[in-house]
């Protein structure tokens, strides 16, 4: 598979940070862990990394900027997001020059808006960042959890700009984006990636996807995977390097166009 944002090359796989240094607040004592998970990810090809100003209130951000220290960042797809009670011009500013010092980088990859807000006037937000891609803080922007809609008023919204992607939460167990969103952004060409890709690790109860597991010589959670990675990239979420390895089996299921559409169909 050929994967791409805004035309940039990135690795069929990225690799979230929901949880790592914590969750509402900072929470340290894992860091050392979290760090060497995000560099081991690194060193398996993996080359986007997906972050959020609210998670672990910044520290998540912390943890990326420590992991990619020494290395070079040209190589490196980071994402992050702003909240969406910092949606107005200059909460963006703030917010996009905040994560930039937590990255311990010039500039991240892909702006995010994190959640719509209709308190909000989308062109507002939208000039904001299109401000911080004109100061090169953002190599590209783009939403987050935004439905059809919501994504048409963000595209008209722009003005020397494009949306790159939209993040969205999707899995085999929750698939509603398929009817929806994620046409639109194929339609639009529109990055479609996905969050909670193996459903927090709640793998359970599908025949099909079992029999198909086991038609491939592969595990259910390698096989879900491979299947939201037809039409997305996701970014499954892991601290621990075998759970990684796991994931990255998925890359080596070449599975066939009938039989991904029995999956669908089910």
């Amino acid at each position: 598979m050929s994967r791409s944002i805004g035309g940039v090359s990135v690795s069929d796989i990225g690799i979230g940070t929901w949880g790592m240094g914590g969750t509402s607040k900072a929470d340290y004592r894992n860091d050392q862990d979290s760090v060497e998970t995000l560099r081991y990810a690194l060193s398996k090809g993996i080359n986007l990394i997906d972050t959020a100003e609210m998670y672990a209130a910044g520290h998540s951000e912390e943890l990326v900027g420590k992991s990619i220290q020494g290395l070079d960042r040209k190589k490196i797809f980071i994402t992050t997001k702003i909240w969406h009670t910092h949606l107005h011009k200059e909460q963006v500013r703030k917010s996009t020059e905040e994560s930039l010092k937590r990255l311990g980088t010039d500039y991240v990859d892909l702006l995010l808006i994190h959640w719509p807000n209709s308190s909000v006037p989308i062109k507002e937000t939208i000039a904001a960042m299109e401000e911080m891609l004109k100061e090169g803080k953002t190599r590209f922007i783009g939403v987050s959890n935004f439905d059809v809609q919501q994504t048409k008023d963000a595209m008209e919204a722009c003005r020397d700009s494009v949306i790159a992607a939209n993040q969205i939460e999707y899995n085999y167990w929750n698939r509603g984006g398929e009817s929806s969103v994620i046409p639109y952004c194929e339609e639009k060409g529109i990055s479609v990636i996905a969050y909670s890709p193996i459903n927090r690790g709640k793998i359970d109860g599908s025949d099909v996807l079992n029999r198909m597991a086991h038609k491939y010589s592969c595990k259910p959670v390698q096989m879900s995977l491979r299947y939201v990675m037809e039409r997305s990239i996701p970014i499954p979420k892991t601290s621990d390097k075998k759970h990684l390895d796991d994931l990255l089996g998925a890359l080596n299921i070449n599975i066939s166009k009938e039989d991904y559409n029995i999956l669908a169909s089910t």
